[in-house]
């Protein structure tokens, strides 16, 4: 069988970007039929059964995946770039997120905000030692300090993911300023 990391990251792209890379079709909640999940792993020239794709869901230290009650059915918690609605439910936000990102970045979000990109969130963090992590995985890692109960009062809406992330639409410039050292 192949390292569980590498099937992660393959399941990974299969449940919240191409799902079609394992001929899948999610339904519009994200969710993807477990066995046909597995068939289509298998059928890439991947191998994995139903007890390591339970172990990858169960170890995964961001907690990307759940099941649904029955078990036969699965799907990303976040991060998707297809247009999928994992119902979500919106949330009061704490006073302050984080969002970690890279140096070179900055420029343009100061300019243009925060955006979703090839997402269809933008991803905040609860804490700034989470949102230096993430930084980190893009280069020099710069974390912005998101007034976001500011940002709910003015009317912009907040889900928290089953994994702990917050999710919004988009960051206008006037709600973060850059952390300092």
């Amino acid at each position: 069988m192949e390292s569980k990391d590498r099937l992660s990251v393959f399941i990974s792209l299969v449940l919240r970007h191409k799902p079609e890379a394992a001929g899948l079709a999610l339904d519009e909640h994200g969710w993807a039929n477990v066995e046909e999940l597995l068939y289509g792993v298998n059928r890439s020239g991947r191998k994995i059964d139903r007890a390591a794709l339970e172990e990858i869901v169960r170890t995964d230290k961001k907690q990307r995946y759940c099941f649904d009650e029955t078990k036969t059915r699965i799907r990303a918690n976040q991060g998707h770039s297809i247009p999928v609605d994992v119902e979500l439910k919106e949330q009061e936000p704490p006073e302050f997120l984080y969002h970690g990102t890279a140096a070179r970045f900055l420029k343009e979000i100061e300019k243009e905000g925060l955006k979703p990109m090839s997402r269809l969130y933008v991803h905040l963090s609860a804490d700034a030692a989470t949102a230096l992590k993430v930084g980190k995985r893009h280069g020099e890692p710069v974390v912005l300090k998101i007034h976001s109960s500011d940002m709910h009062r003015d009317g912009y809406r907040f889900y928290r993911s089953e994994n702990g992330v917050w999710l919004t639409k988009k960051v206008e410039r006037t709600y973060f300023e850059k952390m300092t050292e």
